[in-house]
Protein backbone atom coordinates (compact mmCIF):
# COMPACT_ATOMS: atom_id res chain seq x y z
CA UNK A 1 0.00 0.00 0.00
CA UNK A 2 1.45 3.70 -0.92
CA UNK A 3 -0.08 6.93 0.44
CA UNK A 4 -1.83 9.80 -1.29
CA UNK A 5 -2.82 13.09 -0.01
CA UNK A 6 -5.60 15.00 -0.98
CA UNK A 7 -3.57 17.38 -2.92
CA UNK A 8 -2.13 15.02 -5.07
CA UNK A 9 -5.33 13.16 -5.83
CA UNK A 10 -7.14 16.84 -6.48
CA UNK A 11 -4.40 17.35 -8.98
CA UNK A 12 -5.30 14.27 -10.45
CA UNK A 13 -8.59 14.20 -10.52
CA UNK A 14 -8.48 17.95 -11.63
CA UNK A 15 -6.09 16.97 -14.75
CA UNK A 16 -9.03 14.56 -15.95
CA UNK A 17 -7.29 11.48 -15.22
CA UNK A 18 -9.48 8.21 -15.28
CA UNK A 19 -8.51 6.50 -11.48
CA UNK A 20 -10.32 3.65 -10.34
CA UNK A 21 -11.24 5.55 -6.74
CA UNK A 22 -13.14 3.52 -4.25
CA UNK A 23 -14.92 4.94 -1.49
CA UNK A 24 -14.97 2.35 1.71
CA UNK A 25 -17.53 4.25 3.93
CA UNK A 26 -21.40 3.67 5.17
CA UNK A 27 -24.17 4.47 2.79
CA UNK A 28 -24.90 7.43 5.03
CA UNK A 29 -21.76 8.47 4.92
CA UNK A 30 -21.44 8.78 1.03
CA UNK A 31 -24.73 10.52 0.92
CA UNK A 32 -23.99 13.61 2.63
CA UNK A 33 -20.45 13.87 0.53
CA UNK A 34 -18.35 12.10 -1.87
CA UNK A 35 -15.54 12.70 -4.12
CA UNK A 36 -16.73 10.33 -6.72
CA UNK A 37 -15.29 6.73 -7.50
CA UNK A 38 -17.04 3.29 -6.79
CA UNK A 39 -18.97 2.75 -3.83
CA UNK A 40 -17.61 0.07 -2.14
CA UNK A 41 -18.18 -0.29 1.70
CA UNK A 42 -15.33 -2.15 3.67
CA UNK A 43 -18.04 -4.49 5.05
CA UNK A 44 -17.88 -6.24 1.14
CA UNK A 45 -14.26 -6.76 1.13
CA UNK A 46 -13.93 -8.07 5.37
CA UNK A 47 -16.27 -10.75 3.45
CA UNK A 48 -13.79 -11.01 0.27
CA UNK A 49 -17.11 -10.11 -1.88
CA UNK A 50 -15.07 -8.35 -4.00
CA UNK A 51 -15.68 -10.26 -7.76
CA UNK A 52 -17.00 -6.72 -9.10
CA UNK A 53 -13.43 -4.95 -8.03
CA UNK A 54 -11.16 -8.31 -9.63
CA UNK A 55 -10.56 -6.90 -13.01
CA UNK A 56 -8.68 -4.23 -11.31
CA UNK A 57 -5.86 -6.22 -9.70
CA UNK A 58 -3.21 -5.61 -11.54
CA UNK A 59 -3.86 -1.43 -11.59
CA UNK A 60 -4.12 1.68 -9.72
CA UNK A 61 -6.84 1.26 -6.51
CA UNK A 62 -7.03 4.57 -5.07
CA UNK A 63 -9.49 4.20 -1.56
CA UNK A 64 -10.83 6.74 0.66
CA UNK A 65 -13.16 6.81 3.44
CA UNK A 66 -13.84 9.41 6.53
CA UNK A 67 -10.23 9.62 8.02
CA UNK A 68 -8.19 7.15 5.79
CA UNK A 69 -8.10 4.26 8.61
CA UNK A 70 -11.04 2.34 6.91
CA UNK A 71 -9.55 2.98 3.71
CA UNK A 72 -6.11 2.04 5.10
CA UNK A 73 -7.60 -1.17 5.94
CA UNK A 74 -9.12 -2.09 3.09
CA UNK A 75 -6.28 -1.51 0.92
CA UNK A 76 -3.67 -3.98 3.28
CA UNK A 77 -6.71 -6.57 2.43
CA UNK A 78 -6.81 -5.86 -1.28
CA UNK A 79 -3.40 -6.70 -1.11
CA UNK A 80 -3.86 -9.73 0.99
CA UNK A 81 -6.24 -10.61 -1.98
CA UNK A 82 -3.81 -10.11 -4.54
CA UNK A 83 -4.15 -6.64 -5.70
CA UNK A 84 -0.48 -5.09 -6.44
CA UNK A 85 -1.30 -1.39 -6.70
CA UNK A 86 -3.02 -0.08 -3.97
CA UNK A 87 -3.50 3.70 -2.38
CA UNK A 88 -4.81 4.90 0.76
CA UNK A 89 -5.81 8.75 0.79
CA UNK A 90 -4.34 9.93 3.42
CA UNK A 91 -6.71 12.05 6.13
CA UNK A 92 -9.80 11.39 3.92
CA UNK A 93 -12.94 13.31 3.54
CA UNK A 94 -12.29 15.14 6.70
CA UNK A 95 -8.94 16.41 5.17
CA UNK A 96 -10.82 16.95 1.91
CA UNK A 97 -13.59 19.05 3.31
CA UNK A 98 -10.75 20.71 5.42
CA UNK A 99 -9.11 21.76 2.28
CA UNK A 100 -11.70 22.29 -0.15
CA UNK A 101 -14.95 22.25 1.08
CA UNK A 102 -17.91 19.75 0.16
CA UNK A 103 -18.45 21.30 -3.13
CA UNK A 104 -19.20 18.98 -5.92
CA UNK A 105 -16.33 17.12 -7.47
CA UNK A 106 -16.35 18.44 -11.44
Amino acid sequence: MQNITVEELKARLDAGEKLNLIDVREDNERAEFHIGGTHFRLRRIQDMAIEELEPLKNEEVICYCRSGNRSGMACLMLEHMGFTNTYNVTGGILDWTEKYGNAPVA
